[in-house]
């Protein structure tokens, strides 16, 4: 049943707001009639947790003078309220789609709706963030799975980490290299490369130690930097790999025992100055 306002109901039932006020207390008192606040406004509504009785004994009612053409003209009006709503809705998103992704921005952050999607992934979900860092993507994880295991071989990177994530019950930091994680066969359900593949010395090889890690059916998501000529990368940050291409990373995957593995360009962000990236996805075989 559709909630309405008082004021709304004014307009369906065509009666002055105090004897709509009147009305709905006494259906209010006796349970019949449910409400919410949103905002400055009071929604009402049939009780959803009317007893079957009354909830009986409220059909049969509804039923007999539904056939009224004054029920029928009420229900038009009904129709009429909610179009209304529905137009004034419309009329904003209109108005303001050439900035609503600005406005979105304003109202809740740039990373929200990502941040949100993360909900996706399986409560009961064992992670590996494999060159975990300080922790930040460790801690944006944690409220959405079971348990997530943060690997990195940089002592400092480590003891911001755990000072990062020292109240989260659900995260293990450990010390180790990707290309001989500090982890048992099959221990994990998904494990994530973010921007660190280009810092290893032998990717392929820290692939295979993710597959080795990871449950059959285990899925691994890698995020790094699109192949680029940015020689300034290499000498002030020491990366060893400028990029990724798409037949290199499909390649590697394939090689650690991935299938249905894909490459998927990031759009780029004209706020920041690094190379452009990529997400790679693989699923770790059967066999």
């Amino acid at each position: 049943m559709q909630e309405l306002t008082v004021g709304e109901l004014c307009s369906v039932v065509q009666l002055p707001q105090s004897t709509v006020s009147r009305h709905l207390r006494l259906l209010s008192d006796e349970g019949w009639v449910a409400s919410r606040s949103e905002g400055t406004s009071r929604y009402y509504r049939l009780d959803p947790q009317l007893g079957e009785g009354p909830r009986q004994l409220w059909d049969l009612v509804a039923a007999d003078i539904g056939q009224a053409p004054k029920a029928r003209s009420d229900a038009e009006r009904v129709r009429a309220v909610v179009a209304k709503r529905r137009a004034r809705s419309q009329a904003f998103f209109a108005q303001a789609a050439s900035d609503w992704e600005k406005v979105r921005e304003t109202l809740f952050g740039e990373r929200a709706s990502l941040i949100g999607l993360l909900a996706l992934l399986d409560e009961n979900a064992e992670l590996g963030d494999f060159g975990c860092g300080t922790g930040h993507l460790t801690r944006l994880l944690s409220p959405f799975v079971k348990r997530i295991v943060g690997v990195d071989a940089s002592a400092a990177m480590l003891e911001l980490a755990r000072t990062q994530t020292a109240a989260l019950s659900n995260v293990e930091l450990r010390s180790g290299e990707l290309e001989s994680l500090p982890l048992a066969d099959e221990s994990l359900d998904a494990a994530i490369l973010a921007l660190v593949l280009h810092n290893v010395a032998d990717p392929s090889m820290a692939l295979r130690e993710a597959s080795r890690v990871l449950r059959r059916g285990g899925r691994l998501l890698v995020l790094d930097m699109v192949p680029h000529e940015r020689d300034d990368l290499r000498a002030k940050f020491g990366h060893v790999w400028q990029g990724f291409s798409p037949d290199q990373m499909i390649s590697w995957f394939a090689q650690a025992g991935f299938s249905r593995s894909r490459y998927v360009p990031l759009p780029p962000d004209v706020a920041t100055e690094g190379p452009s990236l990529f997400v790679s996805t693989g699923v770790r075989s059967p066999q």
